[in-house]
């Protein structure tokens, strides 16, 4: 069994069918050092966490987790015997899934990270859902796969920890499937408040279980059979969960949209991407503070708020007509939950390169948004000390506020924190008449 994105027992239908027809099973995990690469410390870290909580796991059942390093295809291919494994389905899986293929005599392919895997909702006419809205009614229409049957052998699993697991520095999160089956209880118990509070960043109202499904330590099926439709709240968050499956169809069906827009005719754009902005962005010191606390939440918890993702992408395309692709690249690195799919996804969506219905011309005003959903700025002060001492009303925009207000918080813009570093009424004029130049 060829553990990638499944980090757990339960409810994986590779892992069952492998203990149910043969006599021993290899648990087997590769480091694939072009995937380590970009991964920064913290997602690296939490990986390895959830490697050897796995490998607590299999101890429980009298084996190991067996770790290699190298080319899958070269490993499997001399360990032997048939490979069991669950679907991953973005371009660079793919290829190495196919390389595997190739080189072992016996591959069984399973689905068990998403709920509907990439081809199973399709228009009437066979092609790929460009749009959410519509797939989203066919994903509710369609019949949910049926979780596999326990496993009926009594299977050994092999106690070779092979090269072990290298050590790592402590999670950010607690790992491993116990660690996720705590945050889905906890949210279990928040989830009715959902659409009242999901929007805002200052409460720990969102279920913080991305990070498990992007390492598979909880499947879909089990976060949506324990949540349940009862109320408004858990249809909402179903609908999340949908969003992973449409993002990963995406860019299964379209693989240029890793690198390219997913919409041809964007690919014009001139970008401005100036260093210096860029960095300011980086390092949350954009003097707009709703946007400094979501690039310093990130950069320290290696998580942000689903709403300030928005804000923070959409300030980095359309304030500072930077490249999309700067942005991914960066989240990437950064989110313990960094998954490719969904991350190209939302970036070309704020962008307006992929899948957004909408018009390009959407430029999200950081201020409105750190007003509506921040009201009485806990989350700027949570993350942006500097600016704390502003009451609700002027922390939005410090540059707004008296000079008597900015001075009884300790603050000199320019100094002890940035002024904006762009005008937003500047800034959208900019943006829409570079994408109206590329679109002719």
């Amino acid at each position: 069994m060829w553990f990638r994105r499944d980090l757990r027992l339960e409810d994986n239908p590779a892992w069952t069918a492998a203990l149910s027809e043969n006599r021993e099973v290899t648990a087997l995990f590769i480091l694939d050092q072009s995937l380590l690469e970009a991964a920064g410390d913290l997602r690296l870290n939490l990986l390895l966490a959830n490697l050897r909580a796995l490998d607590d796991d299999l101890q429980h059942l009298g084996g190991r987790l067996r770790v290699e390093e190298g080319d899958p295809a070269t490993i499997l291919a001399a360990m032997g015997g048939p490979v069991y494994w669950n679907a991953d389905y973005s371009p660079y899986a793919v290829g190495r899934d196919a390389s595997v293929r190739k080189h072992v005599g016996r591959s069984e392919v399973f689905h068990g990270n998403l709920i509907h895997y990439p081809g199973h909702v399709l228009k009437d006419d066979g092609d790929p859902y460009r749009v959410f809205t519509p797939y989203y009614r066919r994903w509710l229409e369609t019949d949910w796969p049926s979780p596999p049957t326990p496993a009926g052998s009594e299977a050994r699993i092999a106690d070779d920890p092979g090269k072990a697991i290298p050590a790592g520095g402590a999670p950010i999160i607690e790992a491993g499937q116990e660690g996720g089956k705590e945050r889905l209880a906890v949210f279990t118990d928040l989830v009715d408040e959902y659409p009242a509070n999901r929007n805002n960043p200052g409460l720990d109202a969102t279920s913080h279980l991305s990070a498990d499904l992007k390492f598979g330590t909880l499947s879909p099926r089990t976060v949506w059979d324990h949540i349940g439709t009862d109320t408004e709240g858990r249809r909402q968050y179903l609908r999340q969960l949908c969003w992973r499956d449409f993002y990963a169809q995406i860019l299964y069906y379209f693989p240029h949209s890793a690198r390219a827009s997913l919409k041809p005719e964007y690919d014009g754009i001139e970008w401005v991407n100036d260093p210096d902005d860029i960095e300011a962005w980086k390092t949350g010191m954009t003097g707009y503070p709703l946007v400094d606390a979501a690039m310093r939440q990130l950069v320290t918890t290696g998580w942000m708020h689903n709403r300030t993702r928005m804000v923070t992408a959409s300030f980095l395309v359309k304030h500072l007509l930077v490249d999309w692709r700067i942005g991914e690249r960066f989240f990437m690195q950064h989110l313990i939950d960094g998954d490719p799919a969904q991350n190209i996804g939302n970036w070309q969506w704020v962008a307006g390169t992929g899948t957004d219905a909408a018009p390009y011309f959407r430029v999200f005003n950081p201020i409105t948004q750190s007003r509506k959903f921040d009201p009485d700025g806990t989350y700027i002060r949570r993350f942006v000390p500097e600016v704390a001492g502003l009451d609700d009303r002027d922390i939005h925009a410090p540059w707004d506020a008296p000079p008597l207000a900015l001075a009884g918080a300790g603050i000199e813009l320019g100094d002890t924190y940035p002024a904006p570093i762009v005008d937003h009424p500047f800034a959208r004029e900019r943006v829409l008449a570079a994408y109206q130049q590329a679109l002719g």
